[in-house]
């Protein structure tokens, strides 16, 4: 029986996915874990990868999404699928270590409560980084009333019963900012683990990197708060 249900949303990932499967396979729990792989609108050979022997595996799920419409769009189409009790997503770029995953699952194991919500908690960030995230964290609690840190920080792991709570999920970056506020929202109990963020392995980063670039990410995710807070009014 499924347990555990972790989305990887995958852009242009073939060159990663072989190295990422195969550590997952070494280290899950086949009888109670899936791993649902989301070929997100690939325009490289990702989908003919997830179509190879190498997916043949008793715990890979794959889907496909022929435009890619957003970040958020390829994870929520992958939850859309999810057997598991506790469900939740990581990186597919190798950034984010698969053992990661093991360790949100130990968690769960231990605490024994559905209202729970794993996330990661990166370490080792340069002053560069740190400047920008608790900047932008600061404005995020000024302008959302919950104090919330780490946001992007993989992986998510929480119960079904905060899926079931979500209505209106965005389909681009902002996702981890509208699950982790609704989470807080409704008073799950945050465990973080300790996880470091390397460098790509293969291919270009999706996101942001580089001054202008984290500037305008941060004014992006500032104008989220903003529309999510304007949606609070709307519905009270």
């Amino acid at each position: 029986m499924i347990k555990y249900s972790i989305v990887l949303p995958c852009y242009n990932e073939e060159e990663n996915l072989p190295e990422i499967i195969q550590q997952f396979s070494e280290i899950i729990n086949p009888e109670n874990t899936e791993i649902i792989l989301v070929d997100n609108g690939s325009t490289d050979g990702t989908e003919e990868l997830l179509e190879s022997k190498l997916v043949s595996l008793s715990f890979i799920t794959k889907t496909k999404i022929k435009k890619n419409k957003g970040y958020g769009n390829g994870i929520m189409q992958g939850l859309k699928i999810a057997q598991g009790e506790f469900v939740g997503w990581t990186h597919a770029d190798l950034q984010t270590d698969p053992a990661d995953i093991v360790k949100a699952i130990n968690i769960i194991e231990e605490e024994k409560t559905n209202n729970i919500f794993v996330k990661g908690e990166r370490n080792g960030r340069s002053a560069f980084d740190r400047f920008f995230s608790r900047g932008m964290e600061f404005f995020v609690k000024v302008i959302l009333k919950h104090k919330l840190y780490e946001i992007n920080a993989q992986p998510n792991l929480f119960s079904r019963s905060l899926l079931d709570n979500i209505k209106n999920p965005p389909d681009h970056w902002g996702l981890d900012l509208y699950f982790y506020y609704h989470a807080e929202k409704l008073s799950y109990n945050f465990k973080r683990i300790p996880v470091s963020f390397p460098e790509r392995k293969h291919g270009e980063s999706k996101w942001n990197s580089g001054f202008l670039a984290r500037v305008k990410f941060s004014i992006k995710m500032l104008n989220y708060c903003f529309e999510i807070r304007r949606d609070e009014k709307d519905k009270s």
